[in-house]
């Protein structure tokens, strides 16, 4: 499979990336509260957000990056005079992305006194395509987790969108949209009850 496509106006994908090594990315709370409004500030004005989870080593969103127009709009708020063409958008999206890690990295190395690289080199993304990878997305996502043995179940991660989903409160998610699409809350729930297979430590994932 092809990981590194380019990400294309109006259209969903899943995106993870990991720590290199052994390294983790999150050492404490504030970090993970950091990254979110790191992503707030780089993401959020090409791309919208379904759902996410934030491990200590590694990350995972579903994202669907934002119309042409809208796209346009932000390149020249930030390039200010270059000209925007059609085929600039993917990358401009990717470039935003890169702002996103790379400013987290010089944040978290000057907090923890370190040096160098600290994300993957790329990015991974895979596109959405169908109802049916839609919500198997959205489970594996928020099963992370539990997968990983961090947690019992869903609920018990903080840093995830399920309880932002679950709730009424003001949300920078696709909430409305994500909701609907399982036929209202308590289908939803009842979706993420299903069982969930703990990872075999012998297979590289």
């Amino acid at each position: 499979m092809n990981f590194h496509i380019p990400l294309i106006p109006d259209r969903t994908y899943h995106i993870f990336s990991r720590a290199i090594g052994n390294e983790k990315l999150f050492l404490e709370e504030d970090n993970y509260q950091f990254f979110l409004c790191q992503f707030l500030i780089h993401i959020l004005p090409v791309a919208n957000t379904f759902v996410y989870t934030l491990l200590p080593n590694h990350f995972h969103f579903m994202i669907r990056i934002k119309d042409i127009d809208t796209i346009h709009t932000e390149f020249l708020r930030v390039k200010k005079n270059k000209k925007f063409t059609l085929e600039l958008a993917p990358e401009f999206v990717m470039e935003r992305f890169s702002n996103l890690l790379n400013s987290y990295t010089k944040a978290f190395n000057k907090k923890n006194s370190r040096r160098g690289g600290l994300f993957i080199n790329l990015m991974r993304r895979v596109e959405i395509i169908d109802d049916a990878q839609f919500g198997a997305t959205i489970f594996y996502i928020h099963k992370n987790p539990v997968h990983h043995q961090y947690v019992k179940s869903i609920g018990d991660w903080h840093w995830s969108s399920y309880h932002s989903l679950m709730s009424e409160l003001p949300t920078m998610l696709l909430r409305d949209e994500v909701i609907e699409w399982f036929g209202g809350r308590e289908q939803f729930k009842k979706f993420h009850q299903q069982p969930i297979y703990l990872k075999d430590d012998s297979i590289e994932e």
